[in-house]
């Protein structure tokens, strides 16, 4: 996975978050709604609280909203019917993105994401069109800065061996970044392996990693595919979007 340092996309996506912080908070907490319906209220039984809790703290959710949130699904649980949804389709010049969401309306959300990709001239297409070009991966990026601020002093051979030990798959280093990748049924126990050892993490979360990447040079292709993603962005249904676009 070396050679593609995702770091400043997560550094990006991070400050377009802070100036959205309730776009991002409506997102984690509908995650949260859902993993307390699939597993109940208790981390500690429920992997899957577990790592949306730890996505949310690495999107600087206050602790006390997250719990606020648990306690709400926990007494609301009847009433959280969001529905997991995947779109896939292309941007200009054939790049492929994945568009996943929670929703509580399948054809506005269809509806929306379909408008997305029109305005910014791609189309939505069939169920398996663009995935394939994709793994899905537990990822875990590691900031060196945030590393050196939180006083971490393990070496990058330290922090190899804490996660290929826990199950990693792979571990690179970056200039300003280390990255962990696991298989997804992995990615639980390595988190939590580097959450023990009270190391700080820019991002961790399962996601699609593209296999190889589209460049793009022309400069009206760049901006019909920003527009879509920040539409797709402006959704509240949207949780994610994934694409192979070499930014």
């Amino acid at each position: 996975m070396s050679g593609h340092s995702k770091f400043a996309n997560i550094k990006h996506k991070k400050e377009k978050n802070d100036a959205a912080r309730g776009k991002v908070f409506t997102i984690l907490g509908r995650e949260i709604a859902v993993a307390v319906k699939e597993g109940g209220p208790d981390p500690a039984n429920n992997s899957r609280l577990r790592d949306v809790i730890a996505k949310a703290k690495a999107n600087n959710m206050p602790n006390d909203t997250i719990d606020r949130g648990i306690k709400k699904a926990a007494g609301d649980a009847a009433s959280v019917n969001y529905e997991e949804v995947t779109y896939e389709g292309y941007g200009p010049s054939g790049t492929a993105i994945i568009v996943k969401a929670l929703t509580d309306n399948k054809n506005r959300t269809a509806s929306n994401v379909r408008n997305a990709f029109t305005k910014g001239s791609g189309s939505v297409g069939t169920q398996g069109c663009v995935s394939y070009m994709f793994d899905e991966k537990g990822q875990i990026i590691l900031s060196k800065e945030e590393l050196e601020d939180a006083d971490i002093t393990l070496s990058a051979d330290d922090l190899m061996m804490i996660a290929l030990d826990a199950g990693a798959e792979d571990f690179s280093e970056e200039e300003d970044s280390f990255e962990i990748i696991t298989l997804p049924e992995d990615f639980s126990a390595v988190r939590e392996a580097i959450e023990a050892e009270k190391i700080p993490m820019a991002s961790a979360e399962v996601t699609m990693l593209p296999q190889t990447y589209v460049t793009l040079t022309d400069e009206n292709d760049i901006k019909q595919l920003q527009r879509t993603l920040d539409l797709l962005d402006e959704d509240d249904d949207v949780q994610d979007v994934y694409h192979n676009w070499d930014e």
